[in-house]
């Protein structure tokens, strides 16, 4: 899947301190995750349903 337009974007609590940070990006029934500082790394596809379990899981 082609990401390279996605719209990314990062926690607004999320710092320039070099802490551990993720980034999503919406894609059409897909979530994207990847790493902060390696943008150009690789990318977790995960479709939206997988993605509002693990959030529900981690939110617990």
């Amino acid at each position: 899947m082609d990401v390279s337009s996605a719209q990314w974007r990062k926690s607004g609590r999320s710092t320039n301190n070099g802490g551990a940070c993720v980034e999503l990006a919406s894609i059409p029934g897909t979530v994207a995750v990847r790493d902060s500082k390696d943008p150009d790394g690789p990318r977790l596809l995960v479709s939206r349903r997988a993605f509002a379990v693990l959030l529900s899981d981690l939110k617990r």
